[in-house]
Formats: C-alpha cells, sequence, structure tokens
C-alpha cells in the first residue's frame, strides 16, 4: 500500500532571490519499506543560508549542488511511520537530510536516533543542539580562541548561529558587538549576550557605529554576512585578530559577484588570521569537539545560559516563504518549518 505525499523540487536555477517559478509541488506515492528500510513522515525541517548557493549550481561548492528536476534536501526531524529495519521502531523520532518533502523511504542507516533531553523540543536538533549550535560552539571557540576580555564583532546576531555565538561569547567573558537589521532585533540580541547591538539599517555609518561600541578595536570577527560588514571588521581589528568566516548571506543572491574588500590588504598590515570553515568538516578534523559541544551545549541550557528564539511557518506549501524571509530579515532566531 502507498500512500501520497508532497515534496518541493527545483526546476531552474534562480537568478538572484528565488521566486516561486524556480520551483514545483509535486505530489508523489510513498509505499512499504523494503528489507532495511525505513518510513519516516516528517515533523519538522530546516530553511538555512547555505542552500542558497546549491540553487546556483556551484562546482567548486563544498556540498553538491541541488539537481535540476529533483526534490531538494536538508535537515529534519521526523517519526518512523513503518520499519524494516530492527534498528528503529514506529514512534521512534530521527534526524536526516531529507527536508523539503512531507515523507520519505530510505535505507536505516541514513537516519540518526534521537532522544530530546527534559524540557527541550525535538526542533532543537536542527537548531541550538544541531548544526546550527555546533557552528556557532566550533567557529567561535576552535578559530576564534578566545581569551576573557576581548572583544568579539559579530554579524546577523540575530540568527540561529549568530545569537547562539553572542551567548557562548559572554560565557567566555568577552565583551560583544552585534550588528542585527532591527530595532526590535537589538533589544533581543541584548537580552541574549550581547553588550552593544548595532542596527546596521538605522545607522548612518556602519563603521562609525562598530567604532563607538568597540573602540579598542576587535580581536574577534564572526562573520555571517560579509560584504560591508567583513570591511568594517577589517577596519576596526586589532593586531592579530581572527576572523571566522562561517557565512556571506548578503552576497548569496548576487548573481555578479561583486568585487572583494576594498581594504583586503589589512590582513596583512594588522597579521589577520582569516579562515573559512564548515561545521561538519571541522568537527571531523578536530577529535573531541562535537562530544565537548554535546557536554556543554545542553549543560549551558540547563543552566539558564543558553536561550533561543524560534521563527516558524507552517507547512511544506510555506516553506519557500521561509526561506526566502533568511534573505528579507523576516526570522528571530532559527527559521523552522512544522511540516505536522
Amino acid at each position: 500500500m502507498s500512500v501520497k505525499f508532497r515534496q518541493l523540487h527545483l526546476m531552474s536555477r534562480p537568478k538572484g532571490m528565488p521566486t516561486l517559478e524556480n520551483f514545483e509541488m509535486r505530489t508523489i506515492e510513498v509505499g512499504a519499506p523494503g528489507p532495511g528500510e525505513v518510513l519516516v513522515r516528517n515533523r519538522w525541517m530546516s530553511v538555512d543560508p547555505y542552500m542558497r548557493p546549491r540553487m546556483i549550481g556551484m562546482e567548486d561548492s563544498y556540498i553538491p549542488p541541488f539537481n535540476l528536476g529533483e526534490a531538494m534536501d536538508g535537515t529534519a526531524v521526523g517519526e518512523v511511520i513503518e520499519s524494516a529495519d530492527p534498528a528503529f521502531e514506529p514512534g521512534d523520532l530521527v534526524l536526516s537530510i531529507m527536508g523539503w518533502r512531507e515523507a520519505f523511504v530510505v535505507p536505516a542507516g541514513q537516519l540518526e536516533k534521537i532522544c530530546c533531553p527534559s524540557g527541550i523540543g525535538e526542533q532543537a536538533y536542527l537548531g541550538v543542539l544541531g548544526m546550527p549550535g555546533l557552528t556557532a560552539y566550533s567557529g567561535l571557540l576552535q578559530l576564534g580562541q578566545p581569551t576573557p576580555g576581548e572583544t568579539v564583532f559579530v554579524s546577523g546576531a540575530a540568527g540561529a548561529v549568530g545569537s547562539y555565538v553572542c551567548q557562548i561569547a559572554k560565557i567566555k567573558d568577552l565583551k560583544v558587538v552585534a550588528s542585527v537589521g532591527s530595532d526590535e532585533k537589538c533589544a533581543w540580541v541584548l537580552d541574549h549576550g550581547a553588550d552593544h547591538a548595532i542596527n546596521y539599517k538605522a545607522v548612518p555609518s556602519l563603521l562609525e557605529a562598530v567604532r563607538t561600541a568597540a573602540p579598542q578595536g576587535i580581536d574577534i570577527y564572526f562573520d555571517n554576512v560579509g560584504a560591508e560588514h567583513l570591511e568594517v571588521a577589517l577596519a576596526t581589528a586589532n593586531q592579530f585578530a581572527r576572523f571566522v568566516e562561517c557565512g556571506m548571506i548578503a552576497t548569496y543572491n548576487d548573481v555578479g559577484r561583486r568585487p572583494g574588500p576594498y581594504n583586503i590588504m589589512n590582513i596583512v598590515l594588522k597579521s589577520i588570521r582569516m579562515e573559512g570553515f564548515i561545521n561538519s568538516t571541522l568537527a571531523e578534523r578536530t577529535p573531541g569537539l562535537k562530544e565537548a559541544f554535546l557536554r556543554d551545549m545542553p549543560q549551558w541550557i540547563f543552566e539558564g545560559r543558553i536561550k533561543w528564539e524560534e521563527t516558524v511557518v507552517d507547512g511544506i506549501e510555506n516553506a519557500l516563504d521561509g526561506f526566502l524571509q533568511l534573505f528579507t530579515g523576516g526570522n528571530m532566531g532559527k527559521m523552522l518549518v512544522k511540516i505536522v
């Protein structure tokens, strides 16, 4: 017996901001699992900025592009409906990369069983206990190498990764300067670890705003935005500053590829160490890093030192709208799609 479910397919490469015309919702039939397979009904899925470059078809990316005409993928939390593998039973909650669809059948080896800590919702595995949390933790602590008393400048500070960076930085006794896109977000980040919050859309000069907030300069820059924010960080960086290059969302819809920072020479003049990273590969090549994250983050949550916000859209039919809000500042914290 088969059941019909919906999934979203990429039909053309977006030029600039994606539109509905680039995608197609299809209804497919999902049958019973074969030997060693599991039928899963998705409950939550994540939409993330890294998905935008995958729509372009970049050949030199760390992750393969989405194939035209096929369903997209991404991290999701689902419930096992039927299992033909002894490792899983109906009702088990699982983590997969089979987002952008309501249900699917896959070999059991492609699933990770999860067990939610008391008081923490299952969707946390898509945020604070998942990829965004690990990205913030590993990027700041492993690459930023903070020392108490230093100053960190965080762009995109009200997003999932940026908001965790601000709070981890305060746990490590850093001064935190946060850049966000609204006064509401300023108030939120000030309540979640930031010492100074800048609404970059409202200030006459982002450079002068950062100089005012950090008159002694910045020692760490955690980059989620790129473009002007990166130039400002280069201008305000101290000698031997560390730049943690996590993302550059300001350029993801820039098909023409604007030139690099005008003041890139500061990397040499100030002996700046700039390093880009992908959280999965960084964890793989750093023994004990993921284990430390899974030890520290739940403890900080239970102590009330890490808090988080979620922006939730309902239904797979609204998943694309949730994704596009990432590029217009429509999310506070982690953007999620609740499928059921």
